[in-house]
């Protein structure tokens, strides 16, 4: 049986270097995996499978003969490209915000809704944003037990989040922080120290900043609204009432939620223990008189969606609140878009 070809377009950025890991380690389900990048990019060669490979430019030529091709690149790359390589033969793996709202589009989270992936009109599939892959593999779990009917919830996105500039500006705010101690008891002197904020529009070191995404109808920003409409979608719940707000935090990697979610039925924390800890995907960390809980430091390089904190609200029996982190370049991005993919080359070494 020949074994799919695989194209990874993006190969070379923060993304792709992650997924060119996960090729190594996880199980050699391709034939052929072609390296794709912008022109500026190609000739380099990169490690995969334990070989050096050489990255080509991205064209429409690099598609021929392809089964699967994940795609690691911005929006309108992929909007452009995606039904390129369609055309060509292959199945698109989104892994931007292209096409997630598309009706003619399964938005998949293997662990939650896999057969969604078997109906793609349009021959691609999108892959969540990556808050939204940080909770909703322990909701997902959650729901098919008891029946979710909302959600509210806080996220603390980690600078990742907004790409390699992300990253970058944390540490250069936190090398120019780093050791006055008079920083954060005068308003405006960490801003002042600061200087230069980058993606972001206040300070991150020494701050959290209580905006993600750009400015939508309403006073939500883009990524509140992924995680209700993405949500919906996902668990197939049209009318899910979901409120979010989202937070930047100084971590460079690991997004974590606060959730306060609600069921059709009462729930306790020993049934919830029960399902997060059998659920696929999921780690339960759970010990309050061990001060065991999972934290962005604990998380990062890791694959699972990692839950604690669990307790039944205060007023409302059919609610629990839970701490939720996830590796955000990992589940949240590279390690989704894998499974999705590996769920695709499976599909057609069965034809």
């Amino acid at each position: 049986m020949t074994k799919p070809t695989l194209a990874v377009v993006g190969a070379t950025g923060a993304v792709g270097t992650v997924m060119l890991d996960l090729l190594s380690t996880r199980p050699d389900v391709y034939g052929e995996i072609r390296l794709v990048a912008s022109p500026r990019s190609a000739g380099k060669r990169l490690r995969c499978r334990g070989e050096d490979v050489e990255v080509v430019a991205l064209e429409p030529g690099v598609f021929d003969g392809v089964d699967v091709a994940m795609f690691d690149v911005p929006d309108e790359v992929s909007a452009e490209w995606c039904p390129v390589a369609v055309a060509r033969g292959a199945v698109a793996v989104d892994n931007s915000g292209a096409f997630r709202m598309d009706p003619d589009v399964p938005l998949v989270v293997p662990e939650v809704n896999a057969t969604a992936a078997l109906d793609r009109p349009k021959g691609i599939i999108a892959n969540p944003n990556c808050t939204t892959l940080s909770m909703i593999v322990a909701v997902g779990a959650l729901h098919r037990a008891f029946g979710l009917e909302g959600l509210v919830v806080a996220s603390y996105q980690a600078a990742s989040g907004a790409g390699q500039a992300g990253i970058d500006t944390l540490h250069d705010q936190l090398e120019k922080v780093a050791g006055d101690r008079t920083l954060g008891s005068v308003a405006g002197d960490v801003a002042r120290v600061v200087g230069d904020t980058g993606p972001f529009p206040a300070a991150l070191a020494m701050n959290v900043v209580p905006w993600a995404g750009s400015l939508k109808a309403d006073g939500w920003t883009s990524e509140e609204l992924k995680v209700r409409n993405e949500s919906r979608k996902i668990l197939a719940l049209p009318d899910l009432r979901v409120s979010a707000t989202c937070v930047r935090v100084p971590v460079v990697t690991t997004h974590s939620l606060a959730v306060h979610a609600t069921f059709a039925r009462e729930v306790t924390v020993a049934e919830a223990h029960a399902i997060l800890d059998a659920a696929p995907g999921v780690e339960l960390v759970d010990d309050p008189a061990a001060m065991a809980f999972p934290t962005p430091a604990d998380v990062v390089g890791t694959d699972p969606t990692y839950v604690g904190r669990v307790r039944r609200a205060l007023d409302d029996p059919c609610s629990l609140e839970l701490f939720v982190c996830g590796d955000n370049l990992r589940k949240g991005a590279a390690l989704n878009t894998a499974q999705i993919a590996e769920l695709v080359a499976q599909e057609l070494a069965e034809r």
